[in-house]
């Protein structure tokens, strides 16, 4: 059965490789595109709380996850922690809607894919996952429905991490990621002319914009666990990730195409024009990556059932792009409220597979810190998800599977609202690197 899983993963993973962008939001044009790092498929389907660590799944939100006691009499039996692998894709569905117009669009992408190493009271993590995305085209339109713009974009951020965590005390651990940002971002806008019959004129102007992203940052992560009664235990978590800059090295090139009469493709393009950006002091530019805090805290009972929420707040006013500017839209600090949890009906069962089976649910409520035409863009979402047991009972791997549904945006002022279904698939997989002998 694991094999079968693992050919699914990467069926996904393949399919998103050959995808054109993780996304098909219009609101990917603004910034530096939209935020696909949002944890694991476990996180994301309890709200995308991070707050409860433990040493059978990798946790991309907080480095102090990595560490833990070295040895622990559940569920290993007194012997060291295991080596986790994690693996994700996802799709999405989203459906669009103007106060006059709609518009469907569907996407498969890469998620992560991370290891998580023990070694005494440290533990090491690394992996690699897709940080932003972008993918939109958007048709301006005049009073009478015609078009006199389209706007087109691809590209976005993706992130190489590695970090280590320390076990401080039984109760406390400390971690720090070091992240490696790098992408790019083009964006394609083409006038559209006509002539006084209406027909296309035979050339159009287009304008091509490029960025290649680079750029390193940190994030630091606090983990407190402690029991609070025979059954029920604690856990508290901080991160914080300092704001820091990518660099930007831009292009832009003006050129004349020709347009098809009947889709508005571009079928031919000449006299291409290299814009002197260094003459603008807009050639290299440094873009603002905002510092980011969260805290959250939970209960539960181990192995049985959890239950908890996390705040976060991210300094995306501080963001800016010389490079793309323009007149209606802004950032203001974002943030995030999420709940979640889940429940193990009997984690020892014997007989009765789903006895042991993760569910998972949550919701949560977000301010993206995008506003567009003075409407601030808000997102709201409910995740259940299953965590499947695979393998050797005695490691507990999962396969889990995340729904999402939930919307983005608004129809105000002529705005897209966005109303989106993910279904993610990972797997959650633990090995034996260092088991100790027991005999000689």
């Amino acid at each position: 059965m694991i094999k079968k899983l693992i050919v699914i993963c990467i069926t996904i993973i393949s399919s998103a490789a050959f995808a054109q962008q993780g996304t098909g939001s219009p609101y990917s044009f603004y910034g530096i595109g939209s935020l696909k790092f949002k944890g694991t498929v476990e996180n994301r389907s309890m709200g995308g709380i991070s707050v409860y660590l433990d040493s059978t799944h990798v946790n991309l939100r907080n480095p102090a996850s990595y560490a833990g006691k070295n040895v622990e009499a559940f569920p290993f039996d007194g012997e060291s922690r295991p080596v986790k692998f994690a693996v994700a894709g996802t799709m999405s569905d989203v459906k669009m809607k103007s106060n006059s117009a709609d518009a469907k669009t569907n996407s498969t992408m890469f998620e992560y894919v991370a290891m998580s190493v023990p070694i005494g009271k440290f533990g090491f993590g690394f992996g690699l996952l897709p940080f932003t995305s972008v993918g939109y085209k958007m048709d301006d339109v005049n009073n009478d429905n015609i078009l006199v713009n389209r706007f087109t974009g691809e590209g976005g951020v993706n992130r190489v991490f590695a970090g280590v965590g320390y076990q401080i005390s039984n109760s406390l651990s400390f971690g720090v990621d070091f992240n490696y940002n790098f992408g790019n971002i083009q964006n394609t806008a083409v006038e559209v002319k006509y002539t006084p019959e209406g027909e296309l004129v035979q050339y159009q102007t287009r304008e091509y914009n490029r960025s290649d992203l680079s750029g390193l940052n940190l994030n630091f992560g606090l983990a407190y666990k402690t029991k609070i009664s025979d059954k029920l235990e604690l856990s508290a978590t901080a991160t914080y990730a300092p704001g820091s800059d990518l660099n930007s090295d831009n292009e832009r090139r003006i050129s004349t195409v020709a347009l098809d009469a009947n889709d508005f493709d571009v079928t031919f393009e000449s006299n291409s024009i290299d814009v002197d950006l260094e003459a603008q002091n807009l050639a290299e530019t440094k873009l603002t990556l905002p510092s980011r805090l969260s805290f959250g805290a939970g209960i539960g009972e181990p192995q049985s059932w959890f239950v908890g929420a996390e705040y976060t707040l991210q300094n995306t006013s501080d963001f800016s792009n010389p490079v793309f500017s323009n007149q209606i839209s802004s950032f203001e600090n974002a943030s995030q409220v999420s709940v979640g949890g889940f429940y193990i009906p009997d984690y020892k069962a014997f007989s009765g597979y789903f006895k042991r089976v993760v569910y998972r649910a949550g919701f949560n409520f977000a301010n993206t810190g995008l506003v567009v035409k003075d409407e601030t863009i808000k997102e709201f979402g409910i995740s259940f998800g299953l965590g499947l047991p695979v393998g050797d009972r005695r490691l507990f791997s999962n396969a889990n599977f995340g729904f999402e549904f939930g919307k983005r945006g608004t129809t105000n002022q002529n705005l897209i609202q966005e109303n989106f279904v993910n279904f993610s698939v990972s797997l959650s997989l633990n090995s034996r690197w260092f088991k100790q002998k027991k005999y000689n």
